[in-house]
């Protein structure tokens, strides 16, 4: 997902009370976070948008929220979004040492709490933070390390990610997003399944039911143009199913630097007058694009759960994407959405969607029903409950 305007947290509410309640039990009053980028950065995605709804919902709250994060351009050193303060310094790998250095040195002021965003790479605040702390993991990036960085960078990363960073935080409390990124964790860096809590994601509200669904069969996709969303799998799927649905339409939302590519191969393939790059959308737009679509597809390789597959549903549009970890989640499988073992097999899955009417409207209520289990309020809530029970742990050890 792009990152795109937010609008600002809803007015205070019962999710507010309890809140200030799990902070003031735990001594949690200034909480900082410490992510790669933020929801202001050009390739902004999912997890700032995971970070900003969490961030602006504690600062609502009453609590003092500080991110830490890389510089972005056009955009100041120090400025205030919804209530939290956002710092901006170093660039997309001096970030890491900066940021930890400034946190241990307390030149952002006190805290009580940190967040640490592993994405990707980490901060490694086993070795330097000493007061209560949580760690969101969202997934792991494993193949994700080779579609983006040179082979050098690549076999580091992949060190970093497997080898070196995990015995660190052995000890350190996990939040991902959901049960089947949970199970990697466990499986295959080795962290402990009472250390890793899940908390879903959220849907804005705004997602909702609403306009007529475009009069030919459409397919929509919304996310960053980079490797690991694998666009390319997705319109090779779309121009095979092109030839058994023949005014098939396509519309990929999000921008990137593959778009060159995913022109180029959309124009060896013929298909620039039915497949649309969008680029980034506004959210009227974004909203109307998710009502009026009949289904969302996604060939993703890796993600932590695939926030625009429930934003989708909760417009009651159904899903058919990748079976990967977090998608498990998202979709509920034949109820909400089809899941696919491989790219090659998403033409079929959405041909069948497409084609029968019934089976769309099943998996549009499923959708719906799978939207409405997800709010960012319960994020908000289960995120820094984790992070009061780490702080409880601490004092009474």
């Amino acid at each position: 997902m792009d990152s795109r305007d937010v609008e600002p947290a809803p007015g205070s509410g019962p999710a507010d009370a309890k809140l200030g309640d799990i902070a003031a039990a735990a001594g949690l009053r200034r909480i900082h976070l410490l992510a790669w980028r933020d929801l202001d950065d050009p390739e902004a995605g999912g997890s700032e948008l995971h970070a900003h709804m969490i961030a602006a919902r504690w600062a609502r709250a009453g609590l003092e929220v500080t991110m830490r994060t890389s510089f972005a351009a056009d955009h100041p050193q120090v400025s205030h979004r919804d209530g939290y303060r956002v710092i901006r310094k170093a660039g997309r790998y001096l970030v890491f040492p900066r940021a930890a250095l400034a946190e241990r040195a307390g030149f952002h002021g006190p805290s009580d709490g940190l967040v640490e965003i592993w994405n990707g790479m980490p901060f490694f605040s086993p070795l330097w933070a000493r007061g209560p702390r949580v760690v969101f993991l969202h997934h792991l990036h494993a193949e994700m390390w080779n579609m983006t960085l040179s082979p050098d960078l690549a076999r580091l990363g992949r060190f970093v990610e497997a080898r070196l960073a995990p015995p660190l935080y052995r000890r350190t409390s996990i939040v991902t997003l959901s049960e089947s990124s949970k199970q990697e964790l466990v499986s295959e860096m080795g962290f402990r399944a009472a250390r890793v809590r899940v908390v879903h994601p959220g849907v804005d509200a705004r997602f909702s039911p609403g306009a007529e669904q475009a009069p030919r069969p459409t397919v929509l996709a919304v996310g960053r143009l980079v490797p690991v969303k694998r666009f390319h799998a997705l319109l090779d799927a779309l121009v095979e199913l092109r030839t058994r649905i023949p005014d098939l339409e396509a519309i990929i939302v999000g921008e990137g630097y593959e778009r060159e590519a995913i022109e180029a191969r959309r124009r060896d393939a013929d298909a620039e007058d039915w497949v649309h790059l969008a680029g980034r959308v506004d959210d009227d737009t974004l909203l109307d694009l998710y009502r009026r679509s009949w289904v969302l597809a996604s060939a993703s390789a890796r993600e932590g759960w695939g926030m625009t597959i429930t934003e989708a549903a909760a417009c009651g549009t159904p899903a058919v994407v990748t079976d990967i970890a977090g998608h498990r989640d998202a979709v509920v499988a034949d109820q909400s959405g089809l899941l696919v073992a491989d790219p090659h097999q998403l033409a079929d899955a959405l041909g069948r969607v497409l084609t029968d009417s019934t089976l769309r409207a099943r998996l549009g209520d499923g959708a719906l029903a799978r939207a409405a289990e997800c709010s960012w309020d319960a994020t908000a809530v289960g995120t820094l409950e984790a992070l009061a029970a780490d702080a409880v742990r601490r004092r009474s050890a």
